[in-house]
């Protein structure tokens, strides 16, 4: 049976960010408190960038990423290089909009000051988001591997959400759709630079597009007067204008989930913000939003069932976040075998009909989200990691042996 997709994403994956190790942690706080410069930061940076490309490489995965080794979090990289956008390092909490999952989460945990990035003025890019990053792990890589690097970007709605109408000043946008245009012409520039350099597999983390699955955030919406599905349809018509002339052979994914969070005060593992399945943005995620590959989180019951898979087209590819990176306890390899082939009879059966060896072969697996989304990571150790990612290679393997 042919493969349907032969660019990424590939059988086994993983989502990005993984663990730092000690020295670059420690690297980090000389420098967030002034000890050292960035120069004197980059040299750990590159270091633990080469280790953790090779861990990759030694593991089997095909996708390479630099683990985020160059952030502090997961969304870094756009709106801290965007003119138009400043650093704010104490907004009011009132300016964070208690609907939005996390937002609530860092107030319920007592947080008395967040910092955050607002819209100051007309946004324009100016210089490169990633390349740096880019460039880097392209120099560690022969050449036939560059398009297998995985390069992890911020969801254009981020700091919309979270901020709703702080998120920008009237006398600068009138509208969303004003201000989210500035913000699509700057992705089409990072997307285009990024492939005349050779970068030809992107994925945006985006936890605020599971964030609609949540009925505590739909009614905390409602209450608000904010109309949750004018929103939706926003955001997605945002990626879709953000991706609009983008070559053929670029892959193009998206993530969802719905939190990974380390708080100080827990030790039990990562965080989760939200709860609810894909159903309520099915239709819309699978049919409206242009990208290749979703990178969906299904490791607890709270991402709900693979029931909503009966949306997804015959020409996408979903990735099964099958694996948790928030506890140590390695999943059972033939629960996950099993539960591949249930998703396969859902997709089989699903609104477009299909072969269950078709849908099979849309199918990839992968953990349910990166193991560090900020730098400090999760409460899982670095063997932890490697077991979770060999386990998660060694079910592909024995899934698609003709892959």
């Amino acid at each position: 049976m042919p493969l349907l997709h032969l660019q990424p994403p590939f059988r086994a994956e993983h989502l990005g960010s993984l663990r730092r190790p000690a020295y670059l942690l420690e690297k980090r706080a000389q420098f967030d408190s002034g000890e050292i410069s960035r120069d004197e930061l980059r040299p750990a940076e590159e270091k633990a960038i080469q280790e953790i490309v090779q861990l990759q490489k030694e593991l089997g995965l095909k996708a390479v990423t630099d683990g985020e080794f160059t952030r502090h979090m997961f969304f870094d990289g756009v709106f801290n290089n965007l003119d138009g956008f400043e650093h704010i390092p104490d907004v009011p909490l009132e300016r964070f909009m208690d609907y939005v999952p996390d937002t609530a989460g860092f107030k319920e945990l007592n947080f008395k000051k967040a910092d955050s990035y607002m819209c100051k003025s007309k946004i324009k890019r100016t210089k490169s988001f990633y390349r740096a990053e880019f460039e880097y792990t392209k120099s560690l890589l022969p050449s036939e591997k560059h398009k297998d690097i995985k390069l992890t970007i911020c969801a254009p709605e981020w700091f919309h959400l979270r901020h709703g109408p702080y998120a920008y000043p009237l006398d600068v946008y009138k509208t969303d759709e004003e201000y989210f245009a500035d913000i699509s012409r700057a992705y089409r520039e990072e997307i285009a630079e990024l492939y005349s350099l050779g970068c030809r597999n992107i994925q945006f983390d985006d936890p605020l597009l599971a964030y609609f699955c949540s009925e505590k955030m739909l009614a905390g919406m409602k209450e608000a007067g904010v109309d949750s599905e004018r929103l939706l349809q926003l955001y997605i018509n945002v990626y879709n204008d953000c991706l609009e002339g983008r070559p053929a052979d670029m892959n193009v994914g998206v993530h969802l989930c719905r939190g990974n969070f380390k708080a100080r005060s827990q030790h039990s593992g990562g965080r989760h913000f939200s709860e609810g399945g894909y159903d309520r943005i099915a239709v819309k995620l699978f049919n409206e939003l242009n990208v290749d590959c979703y990178y969906l989180e299904y490791d607890t019951e709270r991402a709900g069932t693979f029931e909503p898979l009966k949306h997804l087209p015959k020409h996408k590819t979903v990735v099964l976040g099958l694996v948790t990176s928030k506890f140590p306890q390695l999943e059972d390899p033939e629960e996950m075998k099993q539960r591949v082939h249930s998703a396969a009879e859902i997709i089989s059966h699903g609104v477009e009909s299909r072969t269950k060896a078709e849908a099979f072969h849309q199918i990839c697996i992968s953990p349910q989200c990166g193991f560090a989304s900020h730098s400090l990571g999760n409460e899982v150790t670095d063997e932890d990691m490697a077991n979770k990612l060999k386990l998660v290679v060694k079910v592909a393997g024995e899934l698609w042996s003709d892959a």
